[in-house]
Formats: structure tokens, sequence, C-alpha cells
């Protein structure tokens, strides 16, 4: 039976005090340092996944926690294990969490047994496991079937994994009762709100390093969204499309084609495609080893030693009146290298201009998420920040997402 918040799940229990509820979260958050002593430096996504947890724990369920970390390529790996996303979940909780050091093997069931009502678990990572991303059914469904026997219910909180089929995100959910978590809806119903009727203005603000992981939403936003404003590594194969040299900058070469489509039919739709005008470079990318050496040249006269790291001022302030008389925005991707200071400006404008849009402003996860926490703005400053990057993007392209779909 399908229900859909963890409140139905409740109902359908008469309650989930002793029961136990296996919970699909989205903990992979970047991880510095030594693999014996490894720090976070981006906690948004374990802060995002407290309320569905404190809500389960508070309602007396045994709750195990599962996620990934990573990609460790189905075996053991020490430098993606939970434990330090575990400790911190215990933190923001102000509980203790346990921690099983397997995801379905000896360990994880003595946890799960030894967890009280209201108590807390993480498992460790499940792509420890092949069978979580194995495109053989059979496989996959084997490993779910390991998973479901660890609990009584199961509910999906993790949006940034929805989109992807795997065992701890859609078979098992095809195996216990299952509930949609109180993250999933908030993303859900926001999203929906930037693809039916939309309050206009309508502005995309698209970013990142490649253009082809971009170019679904485009080709879908292109009916809906009244103006695209396009920075970061893919704007340099839009600016190539248009006769532009772009020097050493990034460029996908394969979609010069796509990208002109793309600017003839948004010239016929009367959607506005806006470029940079100018563009910070420098002749290498940053490194520990070499000081920045930035320079502001024209969009159109990038040097043929140079490569594009930034928007530039003049672009950056020119987006930011773009998103001045917008009502709904959406946000993927920064501008440039804004993990380096001399290449943040571009991100950081826009950003500013999103806390200050008089509607509805989503960023929409992935490093665009990461940017806004790294360069000091306050959350609550933006209408909403997703915690799923691929997922918000392929939801806006109007895929069906697997995680989604098993939930109906």
């Amino acid at each position: 039976m399908t229900t859909s918040l963890v409140d139905d799940l409740q109902r359908e229990f008469g309650g989930l005090r002793g029961r136990t509820v296996l919970v699909r979260s989205d903990l992979n958050v970047p991880l510095d340092g030594p693999a014996a002593d490894r720090v976070i430096t981006d906690e948004g996504r374990i802060r995002a996944s407290v309320p569905t947890i404190q809500a389960l724990a508070d309602a007396g369920a045994r709750v195990l926690v599962l996620a990934h970390l990573g990609r460790p390529q189905g075996a053991p790996d020490p430098a993606c294990s939970l434990a330090p996303v575990a400790a911190r979940l215990g933190e923001l909780l102000g509980a203790e969490v346990a921690f099983a050091t397997d995801t379905v093997g000896e360990n994880a069931h003595r946890t799960a047994a030894a967890l009280g009502e209201g108590e807390v678990a993480v498992l460790e990572n499940v792509r420890f496991n092949a069978g979580e991303t194995s495109k053989d059914d059979a496989v996959r469904g084997a490993f779910a079937d390991q998973l479901a026997a660890l609990a009584d219910a199961f509910v999906s909180d993790g949006f940034g994994v929805v989109h992807r089929k795997e065992a701890s995100v859609y078979d098992v959910a095809q195996r216990l009762p299952r509930a949609m978590g109180n993250l999933v809806a908030a993303e859900i119903d926001v999203l929906a709100r930037l693809t039916r009727d939309p309050e206009r203005p309508y502005v995309v603000v698209l970013g990142g390093s490649k253009v082809s992981d971009k170019l679904g939403v485009i080709d879908n936003l292109l009916g809906k969204a009244d103006m695209l404003l396009i920075g970061g590594g893919m704007a340099f194969t839009f600016l190539k499309a248009q006769g532009h040299e772009v020097g050493r900058s990034l460029l996908e070469e394969d979609q010069l084609e796509t990208c002109r489509a793309h600017l003839r039919r948004a010239e016929e739709s009367g959607v506005r495609i806006v470029l940079p005008t100018d563009i910070v470079v420098d002749t290498a990318f940053p490194s520990e080893a070499r000081e920045p050496q930035p320079v502001v040249v024209s969009a159109s006269e990038i040097p043929a030693d140079a490569l594009g790291l930034d928007i530039g001022p003049e672009s950056a302030a020119a987006f930011a009146v773009a998103l001045a008389g917008a009502r709904t925005v959406f946000w993927n991707g920064p501008m440039g290298v804004f993990e380096v200071d001399a290449f943040a400006d571009g991100t950081r404008a826009v950003a500013l201009a999103l806390t200050e849009v008089d509607g509805l402003s989503v960023v929409g996860g992935g490093d665009s998420a990461a940017a806004v926490r790294r360069l000091g703005f306050e959350e609550s400053t933006f209408g909403h920040i997703s915690t799923g990057g691929g997922a918000s993007l392929e939801y806006l392209e109007g895929k069906p997402l697997p995680g989604l779909e098993v939930l109906r």
C-alpha cells in the first residue's frame, strides 16, 4: 500500500511506536582530510534530513537511516564511511545515534535489534554493496530483500537520489509499506510551482561546467520561462556557437549545433537567452601552487592562451538587473570557480540578487547550494534551497523519477 506522507504511515499502523522504520536520506556531504579523520565541509543535507528523522523518533519509531556517500564502487572504502556523518547527525538531533559498521550484515541486524523506541541508527554506506547500484533487477532486488528484512516500513526522504533506480531508493519501496518523507514532499511542492503556471516574469539562471548536463532542462524551459541567464563553464559553448573565440575555456564542440538550435528556438518563441558580455580569465586553472591572476576581458575577445573562470562585473550587474524584476527564479549552477575568491564574484552577485527577489526564489541544489553556504548567505533569505541538483534538473526536464514513481 502506497502512502504519501509520514503522517499517513502512522495512521496505517495505528501509530509507529515500536515499529522499525527504514529511512532513505541523502547524507552525501563533502568531506575533507585523511580517511581516519575526515571533516564535513558542508552539512546542509544532514540538516535538511533532521526533521523527518526527528518526527519518526518523536512518534516512537526505531529509526534506521540509509544513505550513501561518494562513489565507493560496490565495496567498502574507509574514505566513504558514513561514521562522521552519523556523529554529526547525533549532534543535530541532540541524542546519541548508533552506527552500524555494515549495511545488511550481522552488525546492522545487531544494531537494529538494540534500538529502543525513539532511537536512531545510521547503517554504513549502501554503496559498499554491489547490489545497490546494479543494473540487474534480480541482483538489485536481492539486496533490497536484505534491506527490507531490517524494518516494518520504509520512508523515502532523500530527494537528491529519487532520480536513481537503486535498491535503497526504488526496490525496497516495493517490499514494505512506504511513505514519502516530509523533505521530498516539500521539494516536489516547490518544484511543481516552477512548472505549473509560475508567477511571471519567470527567470532561470543556469551555470556549472557542462552545457550537456543542462540541455534537457533548457529544452523544456524554453516553453515555460521568460528569460534564461547562462553563465559558468557552459556559457562558452554558447559563446562559441555565436562565433566568438573562447581561448582555452571549457568547450563542448559536439554541442555547438544544439546550442545554435536553442538560440534560434528562443528567438522564435520570444524567450531571451542572456549570455555574459565580459569574462574573468586567467592563463591557468586555480591551484595551491600559484596565485590567481584574474583579468577581465570582453566575452568576444578572450585571449587564445586564457580560460574563463567567472562572469565579469558587467555581466554580473546585468544578471542582477534581470533578476530584480522577476517574480519566480530558479538557479542551478555557479557562475564561476566560486571556491576561489578571485573567481567568486559572479556567483556572489547572483546569490545576492536572489535574496532580494520579490517572489519565489529557488536554489537548485548541488554546487549552487554549496556556493551560497560557502559565500556566507543565510539559507532563510532564499525561498527554497533544494537538496538535489540532478533530481531538480530531471524534474524540471519533465523526466519520470523512479524514486517518486514507486511511491505512487
